[in-house]
C-alpha cells in the first residue's frame, strides 16, 4: 500500500513533453520523411505510416493523462512506454536498409584478414558442451533483464535522474538504428545462411547483392544443445529477428552503456551485471549473430554514444527538447 501510495501521489507537474517523447518523435519523423522517399521501394509503407501515427497518438494519450493525474506513475508510464517501442523500432530498420545493396561480403572478409578464420564458426565449435551452450545464451538473453534492472534502479532508488537515463539509454538506441538503416550489414546468421556454410569456412565471401531484400532466413543456434536459455534466444530471435543491425553491435553497445550507469548509480549493481555483461559480449559472437569486428566495434562505439547522448540531455533545451 505504501508503495501505491507514493507512486500515485500527486507531484509537481512538467508542462509540455518529456525530453525522451520528443526525441522519439523526432526520429519518428525523420523516418516518416524516410518512408516519403522511398515509397515506392518499400513493402508496406502505407502500414509504415499508420503505426507512426498510432506512436504519435499514443504518446499524446499518455500525455494528457499525466496532465490530469501527475504522479510517479503517469511519469513512469510516459517514460517506459517509448523504451518499448524499441521493440518495434528495432525490426523497422529492416524496411529501410534492405533497399540498399549488402555489406556482408566486406565485413566478413575484414574478418578474415584480422583473425585468419570466421571466430563465430570457431567459437561454439571450440566451447562445445551443454554449460558453455546455456552460459552465452543466458548472457545474450541477459540483454533484456539488464535494461530493465538499471531503468527500474534509477526509478525507485534514484528517482531524480530517472528522465536523463532513460533518456541517454533511448537517445543512444536511436544513434544506433540510423547506423543500421544506412549500414546495411545482417551478420554471420544471416549472411552465412544466404552463403552456405561451407563457402564461410573456406573463406570465400561472395557479394549477394540485394538479397536480403527477399529473404529473412537465419541459421538454427549452432550449439544445437536443448536447454532453457538455448530456447529463450531461439524463440526471441523467431519472433523479433531481422536481417539487420549488424555493425555495431547494439547489444554490446547499449549493454556497455548500462553499465556504466549502473557504475554511476550503485558499484553493487554493477558489479551484479558484470557477469552477465561478459557473457552478453562473448555470445553475440557465440551465437553467431555478430561477427567478431561487430562486438569490438560495439565497445567503443558505446563510450562514443554515451557521451552525444549525455550531452544531447545536457543542452536538450537549447536543441528544443524541453525537460
Amino acid at each position: 500500500m505504501a508503495l501505491i501510495h507514493t507512486l500515485t501521489q500527486p507531484i509537481e507537474k512538467q508542462q509540455g513533453l518529456f525530453a525522451i517523447e520528443r526525441i522519439s518523435l523526432m526520429y519518428n519523423a525523420f523516418t516518416t520523411v524516410l518512408i516519403g522517399i522511398f515509397y515506392m521501394q518499400l513493402a508496406n509503407p502505407g502500414i509504415q505510416l499508420i503505426e507512426r501515427m498510432g506512436i504519435v497518438g499514443m504518446t499524446l494519450l499518455f500525455y494528457m493523462w499525466y496532465q490530469w493525474r501527475p504522479c510517479r506513475l503517469t511519469t513512469f508510464v510516459r517514460v517506459v512506454s517509448q523504451m518499448f517501442l524499441l521493440m518495434y523500432w528495432y525490426p523497422d530498420t529492416y524496411e529501410f536498409n534492405r533497399l540498399f545493396p549488402n555489406l556482408d561480403h566486406l565485413f566478413a572478409e575484414w574478418e578474415q584478414r584480422l583473425f585468419d578464420c570466421q571466430p563465430a564458426l570457431c567459437f561454439s565449435e571450440m566451447c562445445h558442451t551443454t554449460w558453455w551452450s546455456e552460459a552465452f545464451n543466458m548472457g545474450y538473453w541477459a540483454y533484456y533483464p539488464m535494461t530493465f534492472l538499471v531503468v527500474f534502479y534509477y526509478f525507485f532508488a534514484r528517482y531524480e535522474k530517472f528522465k536523463q537515463i532513460t533518456f541517454v539509454i533511448l537517445c543512444s538506441f536511436f544513434m544506433y538504428y540510423l547506423i543500421y538503416i544506412f549500414l546495411p550489414v545482417t551478420g554471420p546468421q544471416f549472411y552465412f545462411n544466404a552463403i552456405g556454410l561451407e563457402q564461410a569456412a573456406i573463406g570465400f565471401f561472395p557479394n549477394v547483392g540485394d538479397y536480403f531484400l527477399y529473404h529473412s532466413e537465419l541459421l538454427p543456434n549452432p550449439d544445437a544443445i536443448d536447454g532453457f536459455f538455448f530456447r529463450l534466444v531461439e524463440n526471441a530471435q523467431a519472433a523479433g529477428e531481422r536481417p539487420t543491425a549488424a555493425f555495431p553491435s547494439s547489444h554490446v553497445g547499449i549493454s556497455t552503456i548500462l553499465m556504466i550507469l549502473a557504475g554511476k548509480a550503485n558499484r553493487r549493481l554493477m558489479f551484479f551485471m558484470l557477469p552477465f555483461y561478459i557473457l552478453l559480449c562473448g555470445a553475440t559472437v557465440y551465437i553467431q549473430a555478430h561477427y567478431m569486428i561487430d562486438a569490438i566495434a560495439g565497445f567503443f562505439s558505446a563510450l562514443l554514444i554515451y557521451w552525444m547522448s549525455s550531452l544531447i540531455y545536457t543542452h536538450r533545451r537549447k536543441l528544443g527538447l524541453g525537460e
